[in-house]
């Protein structure tokens, strides 16, 4: 497609699947990856895939879920939730206060055991280094 252009009919800025791969730093098959999972959902011209501002959005919000390591499956349901015109959006936003809620605390359980893990270490490790001192000296 070369580069964005204007969709007259409906004035909107129209992406190739290249743009769009290039606009968000991923692959092509990335993104048809991400076709292939129903999560996204471009418009076809002659065969060629074309991206609305909201396709890219849509992969923004995405790709900002998966770096935080929410599952596809989740991150469908939330894409689900917000509806054709966001008659959804109370119900997406419960939805990721439930998620973030219960991932806060699994990763703070995680952080107290990793805190405690490294305490137990620090302890064998500096015995270690006094015995050996004592040893050596």
């Amino acid at each position: 497609m070369g580069s964005n252009i204007k969709d007259a009919a409906a004035g909107e800025t129209l992406y190739g699947i290249a743009e769009l791969a290039e606009a968000h730093g991923v692959s092509q098959r990335t993104i048809r990856f991400y076709e292939d999972k129903a999560l996204l959902s471009p418009r076809r011209v002659g065969g060629q895939r074309v991206y609305t501002e909201a396709d890219s959005k849509r992969l923004s919000l995405i790709l900002r879920a998966k770096a935080i390591g929410t599952k596809l499956s989740d991150i469908r349901t939330f894409l689900e939730l917000y509806g054709r015109e966001g008659e959804g959006r109370l119900r997406q936003l419960e939805f990721v206060i439930g998620k973030t809620a219960a991932e806060i605390e699994a990763l703070e359980a995680k952080k107290r055991q990793i805190d405690q893990t490294l305490a137990e270490l620090r302890i064998i490790h500096d015995g270690a280094k006094e015995r050996l001192a004592r040893r050596r000296g």
